[in-house]
């Protein structure tokens, strides 16, 4: 157990330094947490609503902020460049992760040929049933990608790796809104650049 929690701490701290330093991005990191927190809640109940407030509200802030803020340059914290990074990621690096936002998004247009998903759902009886087919599908499609890269790291490094690192996600909610709760307040305070990765590295 130990060897496990010492794995698990090495790659948040790894996912932290090596892909957090934007302060926009910690904020938009917060958002998710809590998104995907009461996504969490949702999906004893209403797995389908929880879905769509996983892809639509958490998914898409968290992604937002690596793609679009996040700097892409060489890192004088790390002393690593950004290929550098991207290679050695264990998780889904920005290439993975564009791949399967693609997959996402594409995923609900075979609906638009059969509503039923080819016999899988009830036949919609309006809207609202086709918005909830759609959060079933993005619900598969989470499992299956959470599965699939916990699967791919057991057999490229080793089942350690991978089961250390399904535990990092399903948890990174928690951790993130420990890590970047006050990340709008530096925000608030002009603070683009999380300077203390710097310090903590060191």
């Amino acid at each position: 157990m130990s060897s496990f929690l010492e794995a698990l701490r090495v790659q948040r701290w790894d996912d932290h330094r090596y892909y957090h330093h934007s302060r926009i991005n910690q904020a938009l990191h917060l958002v998710s947490a809590v998104s995907f927190l009461v996504a969490y809640a949702m999906a004893f109940t209403d797995p389908a609503v929880a879905a769509l407030i996983g892809w639509l509200v958490a998914m898409t802030s968290r992604q937002a902020g690596h793609l679009f803020f996040e700097p892409k340059g060489y890192d004088e914290v790390n002393q690593a460049t950004h290929e550098h990074k991207e290679e050695i990621k264990v998780g889904y690096n920005l290439h993975r992760k564009v791949v399967l936002l693609a997959i996402w998004a594409l995923s609900p247009l075979p609906l638009c040929v059969d509503p039923t998903f080819f016999g899988l759902f009830a036949a919609p009886q309006g809207p609202g049933d086709i918005v909830r087919h759609v959060g079933m599908i993005w619900l598969v499609l989470a499992v299956a990608g959470l599965l699939f890269r916990t699967v791919q790291l057991f057999i490229v490094r080793d089942v350690q790796t991978g089961l250390v690192w399904a535990a990092k996600i399903l948890t990174d909610p928690f951790h993130d809104i420990k890590l970047y709760h006050r990340a709008p307040l530096y925000l608030l305070q002009g603070e683009l650049i999380d300077r203390g990765v710097a310090h903590r590295h060191h």
